[in-house]
């Protein structure tokens, strides 16, 4: 085992970042030694980390390289070699610009003398700045998840967060702040750190006795803020009060369904609320959602393809979490995708009945309005009170899919117990019985003995224990004993010997009928073919070998209940043990001896303990990690209960579903998820479909009684004497012909039993469209196309509906799948409403206050504890509550975080983002109507007389266009969402908008101005229009404001709705110039160097001359040809282009755009000479300064041997940056005393 280390000091950060990295890598963690290394291992600095022993010791110093070799052992290290270079770039930064000026920040504070105090607080910012800048678009610093690059970076940063940095400092890096608030609230961090205080002023004790000139500089501080708070109110009085923005609503009266209005002005900024305003239901009049739109019949034949997708019907109990919000972004975007492609496109609706969930809701209402149970009210009524739910509240989810913006048929919506629907799961069951793939067998089940029913493996949490638990138990006053291992002996039949058995259920020993070692175990060899006494009654036992057991664990004994565990039951087949059945429905004991019989389960646990240490059969109890199953609807502990069921053989029908993917009929996207899929196809088991509900499909099957004396009365568990039937009439009659008897003499009884969920879920691909029946919407729409949803159903649902759908009808429901991540909080933590992290889609969507999000908290089934619990949570994450997003927003964002990875980390921060990508939108369609004018006419191709800028934004287009073709066409919607967010933003606003800005002020001037005004205003027209079109399919709200707004190339022809227009293609937009790019990304080369000299010097206002110095007369042709658009984007007074041989005017300071030119920015007579030359020749002196400490530091005779070779490497580059800058300030000093 490995040891790793380690400074006790709470605030040595390299030994947290050495420990954080530690936690990631839980299989090989190294052990933590917090005293001296010893001298053998000649180490200078910890942490340290000594793998192996003797003479193949390695030992590894200094944090970087410790934690690099255990996150590259916990994959933290990046995915690939592009990420491991960023992760490197990372650690660069935390070792080399972070943690020299944060301990020069910190330590003096911490009383700590011998450091640099010339590094200071205002450089620490600018450092932190950089960061915060680098973090605006991501949650971590390298792809989706904790890297080790957050590691070492926060582990910088934890000392600056506790000491230095106040709310205002916070404030101003808001991404730091989420980032490092994010790092710190991981599991693997809180192990570490415990929880982190952040320095605040007004909290005592937090941060190191300031001293008394910080105390007057703080004093000074707080004076400056109350005059200049005093000035903002005075100016405040003065202006009149501006509306705050987002908060703009739709007041025009509009009938529902009809059109909005597009006529008045637009409002001055962006808001949801106004924006997403009666556009649905006017969609949903028009029948934009219909396959129908635009076509005479459904059977015609379209050339352009059919698409047809039908969603993860969501339980009728439903409300929208942020699991199905993501769901409908991807699903709406790729069907009005196609829908815009001109296919005939459907995307059905449905509704789950979800049994358990909905029996569990009406049941706790009826006892909550009238104190009673289910019983009470009979089978029929309680059925009736159900519908009547149903018809009340059912609905609820279908109005949160609307304000989502999902564009589906409703009038095709779907539930699963309707009468369509009901008959196709009748008619799945009966054939598959007859061809016999459905029968009856008794085996172990998951029993909630609060539902009284068996429940599906998806409804079971596993619920892990590190040790000793006490678990509350519905239907126990005091909370129950979990995760500890009890062991008891067996007495062997004849001798004193005894055998010791361990268990976590020490209850079930009630039903033990063998004892169980491993064949090759020695110890056991002479107990073949002996028995062992049961303690409470006159069992006798065998001993069974059997290659199940694992010979290390305890003492290679296992005490076998094959009535109440999975694996013994195994083992009581294959040995023909007995099958005690000890718990009835409810969880009382039965079959068992007084005192324990009719005792319930968990209490019968204590009093068999007991009972065993009276007899002195007790050996030990001790601490035991396990996994408890827990039923995710009843919160019941789950057992292993043998019952008479339903089964579904699938074993061939899990063969041809491997063979469809394994022969690519069957398309799984993203490919990382075969191994499950041929994992559980390949190994797959019977499917129980049982349940023992009232609420759902009840089984048409019947059990047999024939009144002959000549037949046998049969047992339920012999299929011989079941019938499936569409009616107890044909039911009886295909009795009486089985035992050949007369109608009259067959007596039956219907299966009181509902069918598992996931049995109509199964068919719904086809039953939809009335399966069994040939229907035109059966003929036109089955196979499907595609079918979207989470990864974490592949097995429960997906599979099912490929094996049925191949049984049923012959053929596979849809072609491709594909698999979209898990939502997940901002802090990779799965959703859990004790956590509070569970977020409402519509809370996003119209933004919720944090009393607001407590409120919900309260109205929850959650205890006080946990309740308060969340609370906090939702206060650490939500501090201000959720701003209003809106739906745009929110569906492009879960589009945006859809890597094709298992899990998203959800931002809102980076929701709201993209709240202010709506915001730009707005204001540039606002913007380019003003200059489009109001007699502005579309032509309907370009004029050939574009100018460079024209030609470039529309290469950009073009490249757009070919981006989100093949994006949609791979699924690949990050590739989406950046391509559109990058044209419209950095492309079209800041680059084009911007160039183009002094063609129009002088559009008046002359013909020629004029002219190429008007070519402008073309291609501006054809960049908005082009640009809502690709942005429609996943923002489609904003994109229909905006585009009604816009004049139509062919008013007569054009479709009435975006949704409905086509979808920009590579063919119609080929105008993408390699050439025009590589020129274009050049002059912005030039452009960002200008701004960048501008930025250095201060010249924020100041316009200045600017002489670019070209290598050859290509470049300087090309210069002169973009001279306009360099002058206005680098807000330069000239442009003007140089050959290598012409003179630059003195007083320039010069900076180097790229190997073929050269910025010179004349300063002269713009800046205080004197007083830049005087900061240069302080910042000269203190890099020569550092740099002669560096070159002593480097000359000392032993430091080859002492400093390890990274920190030398580290060294050396510090040294030559250091140079670079000295020659750039020396440089820069030279250029000011020319002008001097």
């Amino acid at each position: 085992m490995a040891s790793l280390y380690v400074s006790p000091h709470p605030d040595d950060f390299r030994s947290l970042f050495a420990l954080i990295a530690a936690e990631f890598c839980p299989s090989s963690r190294p052990k933590t030694i917090t005293e001296d290394p010893p001298t053998s291992l000649n180490a200078r600095t910890r942490p340290i980390l000594v793998l192996g022993s003797g003479e193949g010791e390695t030992v590894l110093s200094g944090a970087s390289a410790v934690a690099w070799y255990l996150a590259f052992q916990g994959k933290r290290a990046g995915v690939d070699t592009k990420q491991q270079s960023q992760v490197w770039q990372w650690l660069s930064f935390a070792d080399n610009e972070l943690t020299p000026v944060s301990c020069a920040v910190v330590f003096p504070l911490m009383g700590m003398t011998g450091v640099d105090k010339k590094s200071s607080r205002a450089e620490l910012m600018r450092v932190l700045k950089v960061l915060n800048q680098a973090l605006e678009p991501r949650t971590f610093l390298v792809g989706e998840g904790i890297t080790l690059a957050d590691m070492a970076v926060a582990a910088a940063l934890l000392l600056p967060f506790k000491y230095v940095l106040e709310p205002p400092d916070r404030q101003d890096l808001t991404n730091v702040t989420r980032w490092f608030s994010t790092c710190i609230n991981q599991p693997q961090f809180l192990k570490v750190l415990g929880k982190i205080t952040l320095s605040a002023s007004d909290t005592a004790g937090n941060s190191p006795p300031k001293t008394e000139a910080q105390l007057k500089k703080e004093a000074k501080k707080r004076e400056k803020m109350e005059k200049f708070q005093q000035k903002k109110e005075m100016e405040k009085k003065a202006k009149p009060e501006k509306k705050e923005l987002g908060v703009i609503t739709y007041n025009i009266p509009t009938p529902q369904g009809e059109k909005k209005d597009v006529i008045s002005p637009l409002p001055d900024s962006y808001s949801p609320q106004y924006v997403e305003a009666a556009w649905y239901p006017w969609w949903e009049k028009q029948g934009f959602f219909k396959p129908e739109y635009g076509r005479k019949s459904l059977s015609e034949p379209n050339p352009r393809g059919i698409f047809m997708m039908c969603i993860p019907p969501p339980n009728v109990t439903g409300s929208l979490h942020l699991g199905h919000a993501l769901t409908n972004a991807i699903q709406d975007s790729l069907t009005r995708w196609h829908r815009m492609q001109g296919e005939t496109t459907l995307w059905n609706p449905g509704c789950d009945h979800a049994g358990i969930a909905t029996q569990v809701v009406v049941e706790k209402k009826l006892m909550r309005e009238r104190g009673m149970s289910r019983h009470d009210l009979g089978r029929e009524n309680f059925i009736q009170e159900v519908w009547k739910w149903k018809n009340e509240k059912g609905d609820r989810i279908y109005h949160q899919l609307k304000k989502l913006g999902s564009s589906l048929d409703w009038e095709r919506a779907c539930f699963t117990m309707d009468p369509k629907l009901s008959y196709a799961v009748q008619e799945a069951f009966i054939r598959m019985h007859e061809e016999g793939v459905i029968y009856r067998s008794k085996r172990l089940v998951n029993w909630s003995c609060t539902l009284n029913s068996a429940i599906s493996d998806i409804e079971v949490d596993k619920k892990e224990l590190t040790g000793r638990t006490l678990l509350p138990v519905p239907g126990y006053k005091e909370k129950v004993e979990f995760g500890v291992l009890v062991s008891f002996a067996y007495q062997v039949d004849g001798s004193d010997e005894e055998v010791v058995v361990a268990t976590t259920r020490i209850e079930t020993m009630l039903g033990d009928t063998a004892v169980a070692v491993h064949p090759d175990d020695s110890r056991y060899q002479h107990l073949k073919g002996k028995m062992v006494l049961h303690p409470f009654c006159d069992r006798k036992m065998p001993i069974v070998f059997n290659d199940f057991v694992d010979m290390s664990f305890g003492t290679g004994a296992v005490k076998i209940t094959p009535a109440h565990d999975h694996n013994d039951y195994e083992v009581g087949v294959r040995h023909n043990l007995a099958f005690i059945n000890i718990l009835d429905e409810n969880g009382l004991l039965i079959n068992v001896p007084p005192p324990f019989l009719g005792m319930k389960r968990f209490e019968a646990r204590k009093v068999v303990l007991q009972a065993l240490k009276d007899r002195g059969q007790f050996k030990e109890i001790k601490d035991n990690p396990m996994v408890v199953p827990v039923c995710s609807r009843s919160k019941d502990i789950v057992e292993p209960l043998l019952k008479p069921q339903w089964y579904v053989n699938c074993t061939d029908m899990g063969k041809q579903a491997a063979d469809a993917v394994r022969e690519g009929r069957l398309k799984i996207i993203p490919d990382h998820h075969l191994k499950t899929w041929f994992n559980w196809m390949d190994n797959i088991r019977d499917w129980c479909i049982s349940r023992q509900l009232w609420w759902g499909h009840r089984i048409p099957a019947y059990f047999i009684t024939v009144n002959d004396p000549s037949v046998k009365p049969g047992e339920d568990m012999d299929g011989h004497y079941w019938v499936s039937g569409r009616s107890e009439e044909e039911a009886r009659e295909k009795a009486a012909k089985r035992f050949n008897v007369s109608t009259d003499k067959i007596t039956l009884r219907q299966d009181e039993d509902v069918l598992d969920t996931w049995f109509s879920s199964g068919i719904f691909p086809f039953s939809i469209f009335g399966w069994p029946n040939e229907t035109e919407d059966l003929n036109v729409f089955y196979p499907g196309t595609l079918l979207e949803t989470g990864h974490d159903i592949l097995f429960f649902w997906v599979a099912r509906m490929v094996m049925m759908g191949l049984k049923l009808t012959g053929k596979l429901p849809f072609k491709e799948v594909y698999l979209h991540a898990v939502v997940r909080d901002a802090h990779g933590r799965k959703m859990s409403k004790s956590l509070g992290n569970v977020i409402d889609p519509l809370d996003v969507i119209t933004g919720i206050s944090l009393e607001g999000l407590h409120a919900q908290l309260s109205d929850s089934n959650l205890d006080p504890v946990e309740v308060e619990k969340a609370k906090q949570g939702q206060k650490s994450d939500y501090p201000n509550g959720i701003p209003e997003c809106g739906t745009d927003a929110l569906r492009f964002a879960l589009c945006a975080y859809t890597s094709q990875g298992r899990d998203i980390n959800l931002d809102v921060n980076r929701i709201l983002g993209y709240r202010h990508f709506c915001n730009k939108l707005w204001n540039a369609v606002k913007f380019a109507m003003k200059t489009l004018g109001d007699n502005f006419v579309p032509s309907e191709k370009l004029c050939g007389e574009e100018s460079v800028s024209d030609r470039w934004i529309l290469s950009r287009l073009s490249a757009a266009v070919g981006l989100c073709d093949a994006g949609f066409k791979a699924y690949d919607f990050p590739a989406i969402t950046t391509a559109i967010y990058n044209f419209w933003l950095y492309e079209l606003c800041d680059v084009y908008l911007e160039s183009v800005k002094p063609v129009f002020s002088k559009a008046e001037d002359d013909a020629s101005s004029q002219k190429q005004a008007m070519v402008c205003r073309q291609t501006l027209y054809t960049c908005l229009q082009v640009g809502l079109r690709l942005l429609s399919p996943l923002m489609p709200f904003v994109t229909e404001e905006l585009y009604q707004r816009l004049p139509r190339r062919r008013p007569q022809h054009d479709p009435p709705s975006i949704c409905v227009t086509s979808y920009p293609d590579t063919q119609e937009f080929c105008w993408h110039s390699e050439e025009v790019d590589r020129d274009m990304d050049f002059i912005m080369t030039v452009v960002k160097t200008i701004r960048s000299l501008r930025a250095d010097y201060n010249l924020t206002k100041t316009r200045a001359d600017c002489y670019l110095q070209c290598i050859d007369s290509t470049t300087v042709s090309l210069v002169h040809k973009y001279s306009l658009q360099i002058q206005t984007l680098s807000y330069s007074q000239a442009v003007i282009p140089l050959t290598a041989n012409q003179p630059v005017p003195e007083g320039c300071a010069v900076a180097i755009a790229s190997d073929r030119c050269t910025v010179n920015l004349m300063l002269k007579g713009l800046i205080d000479v004197e007083k830049e030359v005087a900061k240069l020749m302080t910042k000269k002196g203190d890099l020569e300064k550092q740099m002669e400490k560096l070159k002593e530091k480097i000359a000392k005779t032993d430091y080859k041997e002492k400093v390890p070779v990274k920190v030398q490497e580290q060294d050396a580059e510090k040294l030559r940056q250091s140079q670079i800058e000295l020659e750039k300030v020396k440089e820069a000093i030279d250029n000011f005393r020319k002008m001097m």
